[in-house]
C-alpha cells in the first residue's frame, strides 16, 4: 500500500497523529494524503487546520461538516455531513487505505464512507474501553468496519479478536501518545511560562473536563465537584484546556470560562494549546484533573499525578499514578490533597501502554501488508488460552 489517506478531525486526534503523519512523509515510497474535517475547520474550535498548515502538512481533501449545535440531534446530523463529504473525498483520491484513529463520531463517518467505495480501514487505538461515553460503542463499531488494527496493548489485542478478526490483522505497536513523548522537545518550565504568558506556581493543576456523552446529568455534577475541589487551592495556578466539539461541549465550556473569572489565582482558559505546550504543560503540572484520556495515557509516562472523575475513563489501563475518584461532593478535593501530596508523586512513573516507537511500526505495517485480500474479511472465533502470534 503506497497511496495512504490519513483522516483528522480534532485537536487531540491530530496531536496523536502529528508524529505518524511525519514518519510517513519521510518515506519517499508512500504517497501520504491528509483529510481534514471537523473542528479543524470551525473558528469557535481555533480553526486548528493552521496548526497543521504551520506543521508543513497540506490538506489533499477539506470536509466541512460541523455543525454549531450542543446536542446530539446536531451531532448525529454532523455525522452524516461527514459521511457525504468523506466520501466525495476517498472517491478523488482513490487511496489503497484510510487511516483512521480513535473513538469518536466523525471516525465512524469516514470509516462508514469507506466501507461502501471498498477503500480498507487501518484503525488506531481500537480494543480499548472508555465505558463512560459513546465512543465505548463507537470504537468497536470502527473495529468491524476496519481491515487492519494497530492496538497499544496485548489486552487491547484480545478484544479485538474477540469481536471476530482475524489474528494476522491486529497487531500490537504501542500508543502513539507515549511516541510523542519520546519524540517531541518539550519546553521546560522558562520556556513554557514565556510561551503561555503565565506563571506557574509550586502547585500548578491542569483541568481537562470533556462531556460526559452517555449521560447529561453526570456533566453537570462532575464539573460541580471539580470546580468546587478547586477553590481549597486558591494560590495554585490553574490551567484549563477547552472540551472537544461533543453534545454539552459548549455548555462546559461556558462554565469553566464562568468560575477563571472569579478564581483569585493565575489562571487561563485555553481552546487549544497544540501538541507540544499540552504535553509541556502536562510534564510541569503538579497534577491533571478531569477526565480526558491524556490523563490515563500520556501522564504516567511524563511521571504526573492524575485525578480521574467519574466514569468517562472507565475500563482503560491503570497505572499506579491514577487516582480514580467520583463525583460526589468533597471526593474530588479529597483526591486533589492526596495527589499533591510530596509522597505522592513518585509512586508510578510508568505507562501501561509501551515506551515509543508506534509510529514507526505503523508506517512499516502499511508499507509491506499487500492490499490484495484486505477487503474479504472471515469471522475469527479466538482459543480461550492464548491468541495467534501477529
Amino acid at each position: 500500500m503506497d497511496r495512504i489517506s490519513v483522516f483528522t478531525a480534532t485537536r487531540a486526534e491530530y496531536g496523536l497523529l502529528s508524529g505518524l503523519l511525519s514518519e510517513l512523509a519521510g518515506r519517499a515510497e508512500l504517497d501520504v494524503q491528509l483529510v481534514v474535517s471537523g473542528a479543524h475547520l470551525a473558528p469557535e474550535f481555533g480553526r486548528t487546520a493552521a496548526l497543521i498548515e504551520a506543521d508543513g502538512f497540506v490538506p489533499a481533501a477539506t470536509v466541512e461538516m460541523l455543525l454549531s449545535s450542543d446536542t446530539g440531534v446536531g451531532a448525529a446530523k454532523s455525522l452524516g455531513l461527514a459521511v457525504m463529504g468523506v466520501a466525495e473525498a476517498l472517491d478523488r483520491l482513490s487511496p489503497d487505505v484510510l487511516v483512521l484513529l480513535g473513538d469518536r463520531y466523525e471516525t465512524l463517518a469516514a470509516a462508514s464512507a469507506a466501507a461502501l467505495l471498498a477503500v480498507p480501514v487501518a484503525h488506531i487505538g481500537g480494543g480499548e474501553s472508555s465505558e463512560g461515553a459513546i465512543d465505548e460503542s463507537i470504537r468497536h463499531a470502527v473495529t468491524k468496519l476496519s481491515h487492519l488494527h494497530f492496538v497499544a496493548a496485548e489486552p487491547f489485542a484480545r478484544r479485538v479478536l474477540q469481536l471476530g478478526e482475524e489474528p494476522w490483522r491486529v497487531h500490537v505497536v504501542g500508543a502513539l501518545g507515549v511516541d510523542n513523548i519520546v519524540r517531541m522537545h518539550l519546553l521546560d518550565r522558562e520556556e513554557l511560562q514565556s510561551d503561555l504568558g503565565l506563571t506557574l506556581t509550586p502547585q500548578t493543576i491542569l483541568v481537562t473536563y470533556h462531556p460526559v456523552t452517555l449521560s447529561a446529568d453526570a456533566n453537570a455534577s462532575a464539573l460541580d465537584a471539580l470546580l468546587a475541589a478547586l477553590d481549597p487551592f486558591p494560590a495554585a495556578t490553574v490551567v484549563f484546556t477547552a472540551p472537544n466539539a461533543d453534545p454539552g461541549g459548549r455548555e462546559v465550556r461556558r462554565r469553566v470560562e464562568e468560575y477563571a473569572v472569579g478564581r483569585p489565582g493565575p489562571t487561563a482558559v485555553f481552546g487549544t494549546l497544540g501538541q507540544q505546550r499540552y504535553l509541556s504543560l502536562l510534564k510541569q503540572a503538579d497534577v491533571v484533573v478531569g477526565n480526558s484520556s491524556s490523563g490515563i495515557i500520556e501522564a504516567p509516562a511524563l511521571g504526573t499525578p492524575t485525578v480521574n472523575v467519574g466514569d468517562r475513563q472507565r475500563g482503560r489501563l491503570r497505572a499506579p499514578s491514577i487516582i480514580d475518584v467520583s463525583d460526589a461532593p468533597g471526593a474530588v478535593a479529597a483526591a486533589l490533597r492526596r495527589a499533591l501530596a510530596p509522597s505522592f508523586r513518585p509512586c508510578g512513573t510508568t505507562s501501561p501502554y509501551g515506551e515509543g516507537g508506534a509510529a514507526t511500526r505503523i508506517a512499516d505495517l502499511l508499507w509491506r501488508t499487500p492490499a490484495h485480500g484486505l477487503l474479504v474479511k472471515h469471522f475469527h472465533v479466538p482459543s480461550e488460552s492464548s491468541r495467534d502470534s501477529t
